[in-house]
């Protein structure tokens, strides 16, 4: 019996094997490149301006074959992330906190701030595109706020189910309380307690910076619902408001910044390379 051997099904075979493995492998390899990338970038700005670079990054992606959206934001895991880079930083280096994010967890945004605070040298947030709501919270932290001219920051009400919290007071208000539902009040109880809570924080932040009766009147006007959440405080308003705002950001952090695209798999949100160390690091999750 007469076998054929067909040479060129033999290379169609080895094609389609090969391509299965770069799409199993390729996306990987060009993970580990970009990460080693933006190790490299963060090195080198840290070794310019002499200090630890961290990064906060939250891109609202989408993933998968099937293009579901995966909406990133300041959470627990990356407090952790933040906490330890922070706490892996020699007292006497300063700290640069890159960010970029619509907001997240008040508890998360909360205990970065106070670390970063709590950072004897001096610490600095860069903010390249946008910092909202509890990326807001943590950039006033800082010593000094660094903006592209066009980089916003947003007002830090709190957020229950959606709702602004100063706004179901304001619903509250404007009805008689036989009228209110007992679901309604008891948020609304909550909603009084969360901006109280957050209007306190702010002011802790902020009073050695700018004095006590400039440090309420601040943390009134962010906490206050006077704008819309998504409302964006340019660095005009912000400097307004008081705060240490300039416009000199480095050149590395938007190239930085280009080495974050639109992946289509999941990626770390918080990096940082300790200046001490030989070999670099990175968390991920």
């Amino acid at each position: 019996m007469d076998y054929y051997y067909d040479p060129f099904g033999f290379l169609a075979s080895m094609i389609w094997w090969l391509l299965l493995f770069w799409l199993l492998v390729g996306p990987q390899l060009q993970y580990r490149r970009l990460t080693l990338m933006r190790q490299s970038l963060m090195k080198k700005l840290g070794e310019k301006r002499g200090s630890n670079v961290i990064t906060l990054i939250h891109r609202q992606e989408s993933i998968g074959l099937f293009g579901i959206p995966f909406y990133r934001f300041i959470s627990i895991e990356d407090s952790e992330q933040v906490l330890r880079a922070i706490r892996m930083t020699p007292k006497d280096q300063p700290i640069d906190l890159i960010i970029h994010t619509p907001g997240g967890l008040v508890l998360a945004a909360t205990q970065i701030a106070k670390a970063l605070k709590n950072h004897p040298a001096k610490t600095t947030v860069i903010i390249p595109h946008y910092a909202m709501s509890g990326g807001t919270l943590i950039a006033l932290a800082a010593d000094e706020i660094i903006m592209d001219p066009n980089a916003v920051l947003g007002p830090v009400d709190p957020q229950l189910m959606n709702y602004p919290a100063p706004s179901i007071l304001n619903a509250v208000k404007k009805k008689d309380v036989k009228d209110v539902d007992d679901q309604t009040l008891i948020l609304a109880d909550i909603a009084e307690k969360a901006i109280n809570q957050v209007r306190q924080f702010v002011y802790e932040l902020l009073k050695d910076k700018m004095g006590d009766e400039k440090a309420r009147e601040v943390a009134k006007i962010l906490t206050e619902g006077r704008w819309t959440h998504d409302y964006p405080i340019t660095v005009e308003v912000a400097r307004e408001l008081g705060l240490n705002v300039s416009t000199d950001v480095p050149p590395e952090v938007y190239e930085l910044m280009e080495l974050y695209p639109q992946p289509i798999m999941q990626r770390p949100s918080v990096e940082f390379v300790p200046r001490k160390e030989i070999k670099t690091t990175s968390l991920l999750r």
